[in-house]
C-alpha cells in the first residue's frame, strides 16, 4: 500500500504516451494547398509568440512570489518545499496550455483540407487533436502529483501532513498560472473577437473570417490562445486541485479510523484519477460520426465517448475502494459516483441551454426577429434560468457525497468532507475525453477560418460550421463541467483551511451572528463581481482598439474591401498582445491579495467568511455568463445557417450584437470565476499560519 502511487504515475506515462501518438496521428494527415499553410503559419506564429510574451510576464510573478515563499519558509511559516511545489504546479499549468495549443496550430489547416473529403474525416482530426489537449492535461498532472508524492515520501521521509500540505502548495502554483493564462488568453481572443465581428459583419457587411478583414487572424490566434492554452491550463488547476485537496482530507478523515491506514485513503484520489485516464483512452475510439449528420447526432457521437467513460470509472471505482479500503466503505463509492453522474448531469443541462438543438437557444434565435436588445434581454434571461438545475444537481451531490461517504460512521465530519471532495475527483475523473470534447472546438472553428480565407467549397464550410457549431455546445459543456467542479474542490479546500486554523490553534468563528464572517461574506460575494468587472473592461478597451484598427484599415489601405489589397494582419495581433498581457495583472493580483489582505485585517473568520462568499456568488455567477455567452454565439450560427432571415439580414445584425456581448461572458469572465473561487482557498490555505498569527481583529 505504500507503493500505490506507482498506479498514478504507470497511469500518467500512459497518458503522455496516447499523447504522443495522437500528436504523430494527426501531423501525418496533408495541410492542404499552400495557401491554406500560409494562413496555418500565420496563426501558429501569432500564438507562439503571443505565449512567449505571457510566459514572460507571468516568470516575473513566479519569481516574486517565489521569494515572498522563501522568506515564509525561513520564518517557519511553511516547510521549505512549498516554493519549489508552487513553481511546479505553474510550470506544468503553462506547459499542458502550451502543449496542447501546438497541436491545435498544427490541426487546423489539416482539419479544413480533411473536410473536403467528408463531415467525419474532418471530426477525427479535431477531435484527436483535442485529445492531445486533454490527455496532456492529466498526464502532466498525474506526473507532477507522483513526484512530489514518491520524492517527499521516499527521499526526504515526510509524515503524509506534510507531503498533502506541499502537494496543495502546487495547485496555487497552478492556480496562478491558469488564472494568467485564462484571463490573459480571453481578453485576447474576444477583443479580436468583437472587433472582428463588429466591424466586418456589422458595418461591412462582409462574411465571417473574411481575408479583408484585418482582425481575422487575431481571431483565429485568440480561439488558440484563449480557449486551447487558457483552458488547458484552467482545468489542469481544476484537475490537480481536486486530487491533492482530497489526499489532504483523506489523511484527516483516517485519523480517527484505526482499522485503515491512512496512505489508503490518500492513495484512492490517485487511482482513481488513473482509471479514468484509462476508461477515457478508450473512450474515445467511440467518437465518430457519419456523413451529413446533424447536430443532435455529432452531440450523441461525442456523448457516446464520455458517457462510456462515465459508466466504466462507476465499475472500476468500485473495485478499487473494495479493494483499497475494504467492503464496509462502499459509501465512499457512492460519493465518487455522486460526482460522476452531476457532472454527465451538468453537461446535459449545459447541452440543453446552449444547443440550437433545443428550444431555449431556438427561442432566442426567434427573439432577433425585434432587435437587438431584445436578444440581449432574452439571452440574459436564459442565462439567469440556467443556474437553477446546475445549483440543485451539485446540492444534491454534496449532500449524497456527505452521507454516503459517513455510512457507518455517522458523525465522522472530516470522512463526509472527504467524501466530498471524492465526488470532485470522480467528476474531473472523466477529464481525459470531456477536455477532448471542449478542445476540439477551437479547432473546428480555425478550420472553418481557413477554409474561408483560402476559398474552398461552400460544402466544406458547411462542414467545417457543423463542426463549429458541435464545438460551441462542447465548449459549453466543458465550461459548466469545469464550473461544477470548481464548486465541490472550493467547499474541500474551504475545509483544508479550517482543518488549517485548528493544527495552528487560532481562534476562528463559524457563525454567521460573527460581525467578522458576515463582512467577510459580504466581501467574498463581490469578489466575483469586481473580478468580473475589470476582465470585461478589459476586453471592451481593448475591442476599441481593434474596431479603431479595422476601420483605419478598411479607409486607409486601398483596394482592400474590393479584394486587391493584403490587410495588416500583425498590427491587429500586436494590439490584442499587448492589451492582454497589460490588462491581465490586476485581476489576477486582486485574486492573490484578497485572502491575505482579509486574513490579515479579520483573523480566520474573516476569510472563512470571503471564502464561502466568493463559492456561492462565483458559482451561480459563471454558469449564468458562461450559458448566455454559449447560447448567444449558437443562436447566431442558427440564424446563419438560413433561419430567421440567414446571413445579412437585420437578425444576423441583431444575433451578432448579441454574440459579442457573450464572447467575454462565456470566454473571459465565465471560465476565470472558477479558477478564481479555487485560488482564494489555495492562496488562504498557503498562508494559513501567517493569518492565524497577524490579524488586526
Amino acid at each position: 500500500m505504500e507503493n500505490l502511487y506507482w498506479v498514478s504515475l504507470a497511469a500518467s506515462v500512459v497518458a503522455l504516451l496516447f499523447v504522443l501518438l495522437q500528436s504523430k496521428k494527426v501531423l501525418a494527415f496533408p495541410e492542404g494547398n499552400e495557401l491554406m499553410k500560409k494562413i496555418s503559419l500565420a496563426v501558429r506564429s501569432g500564438a507562439s509568440a503571443f505565449l512567449k510574451r505571457q510566459y514572460k510576464t507571468v516568470t516575473i510573478f513566479f519569481g516574486f512570489m517565489f521569494i515572498v515563499l522563501s522568506i515564509m519558509a525561513y520564518f517557519k511559516f511553511l516547510t521549505w518545499y512549498v516554493p519549489f511545489a508552487f513553481i511546479t504546479g505553474g510550470f506544468f499549468s503553462g506547459l499542458s496550455g502550451f502543449i496542447g495549443m501546438s497541436i491545435a496550430t498544427r490541426a487546423n489547416s489539416r482539419t479544413a483540407a480533411a473536410a473536403q473529403e467528408g463531415l467525419n474525416r474532418g471530426l477525427r482530426i479535431a477531435f484527436s487533436a483535442g485529445s492531445v489537449m486533454g490527455f496532456t492535461v492529466v498526464g502532466l498532472g498525474l506526473l507532477d502529483i507522483s513526484i512530489w508524492y514518491a520524492l517527499l515520501k521516499l527521499v526526504f521521509h515526510e509524515s503524509l501532513e506534510t507531503i498533502t500540505a506541499a502537494m496543495i502548495t502546487f495547485g496555487m502554483g497552478a492556480s496562478s498560472m491558469a488564472l494568467f493564462a485564462r484571463v490573459g488568453g480571453g481578453i485576447f481572443t474576444k477583443a479580436a473577437d468583437v472587433g472582428a465581428d463588429l466591424v466586418g459583419k456589422v458595418e461591412a457587411g462582409i462574411p465571417e473570417d473574411d481575408p479583408r478583414n484585418p482582425a481575422t487572424i487575431a481571431d483565429n490566434v485568440g480561439d488558440n490562445v484563449g480557449d486551447v492554452a487558457g483552458m488547458g491550463a484552467d482545468l489542469y488547476e481544476s484537475y490537480v486541485g481536486s486530487i491533492v485537496s482530497t489526499c489532504a482530507l483523506g489523511v484527516l478523515a483516517f485519523n480517527q479510523i484505526a482499522s485503515v491506514d491512512r496512505v489508503r485513503a490518500v492513495a484512492i484520489p490517485l487511482i482513481i484519477a488513473a482509471v479514468g485516464v484509462i476508461c477515457s483512452i478508450i473512450g474515445t475510439f467511440f467518437v465518430k460520426t457519419k456523413e451529413n449528420a446533424d447536430q443532435k447526432y455529432l452531440l450523441g457521437a461525442l456523448r457516446r465517448g464520455t458517457n462510456f467513460s462515465a459508466l466504466a470509472i462507476a465499475a472500476a471505482s468500485f473495485v478499487t475502494v473494495w479493494f483499497v479500503l475494504g467492503k464496509e466503505f462502499y459509501g465512499i463509492w457512492l460519493s465518487i459516483v455522486a460526482g460522476l453522474f452531476a457532472g454527465v448531469l451538468i453537461g446535459l443541462c449545459t447541452e440543453y441551454f446552449t444547443s440550437d438543438t433545443y428550444k431555449p437557444t431556438k427561442k432566442l434565435a426567434a427573439s432577433s426577429e425585434t432587435g437587438a436588445a431584445t436578444i440581449i434581454i432574452s439571452g440574459v434571461g436564459l442565462g439567469m434560468l440556467s443556474t437553477a438545475l446546475p445549483v440543485i444537481i451539485v446540492g444534491i451531490a454534496i449532500i449524497a457525497a456527505y452521507f454516503c461517504s459517513t455510512i457507518g460512521y455517522a458523525g465522522n465530519t472530516e470522512l463526509g468532507l472527504y467524501g466530498i471532495s471524492l465526488a470532485a475527483v470522480g467528476m474531473l475523473s472523466t477529464l481525459g475525453i470531456t477536455l477532448s470534447t471542449d478542445a476540439y472546438g477551437p479547432v473546428a472553428d480555425n478550420a472553418g477560418g481557413i477554409a474561408e480565407m483560402a476559398h474552398l467549397p461552400d460544402e466544406v464550410r458547411e462542414r467545417t460550421d457543423a463542426l463549429d457549431s458541435l464545438g460551441n455546445t462542447t465548449a459549453a459543456t466543458g465550461k459548466g463541467f469545469a464550473i461544477g467542479s470548481a464548486a465541490l474542490t472550493a467547499l474541500a479546500l474551504i475545509a483544508n483551511f479550517v482543518e488549517k486554523l485548528d493544527a495552528t490553534g487560532s481562534d476562528y468563528s463559524l457563525s454567521l451572528m460573527d460581525p467578522k464572517v458576515l463582512v467577510g461574506i459580504l466581501v467574498g460575494a463581490c469578489l466575483p463581481f469586481v473580478f468580473s468587472a475589470l476582465t470585461m473592461n478589459a476586453v471592451g478597451r481593448a475591442a476599441q482598439s481593434i474596431v479603431m484598427e479595422v476601420r483605419r484599415q478598411f479607409r486607409e489601405i486601398t483596394g482592400l474591401m474590393e479584394g486587391k489589397a493584403e490587410a495588416d494582419y500583425a498590427t491587429c495581433v500586436d494590439i490584442c498582445s499587448k492589451a492582454s498581457l497589460k490588462e491581465m495583472i490586476v485581476p489576477t493580483l486582486l485574486a492573490i491579495a484578497s485572502p491575505i489582505a482579509t486574513g490579515l485585517l479579520l483573523g480566520g473568520s474573516g476569510v472563512i467568511g470571503l471564502l464561502c462568499g466568493s463559492l456561492v456568488s462565483g458559482f451561480i455567477l459563471a454558469i449564468f455568463m458562461a450559458n448566455s455567452g454559449g447560447a448567444w454565439d449558437n443562436a447566431k450560427k442558427f440564424i446563419e445557417a438560413g433561419n430567421h432571415g440567414g446571413k445579412g439580414s437585420e437578425q444576423h445584425k441583431a444575433a451578432v450584437v448579441g454574440d459579442t456581448v457573450g464572447d467575454p461572458f462565456k470566454d473571459t469572465c465565465g471560465p476565470s470565476i472558477n479558477i478564481l473561487i479555487k485560488l482564494l482557498s489555495m492562496v488562504s490555505i498557503v498562508f494559513s499560519g501567517l493569518i492565524a498569527s497577524v490579524h488586526l481583529f
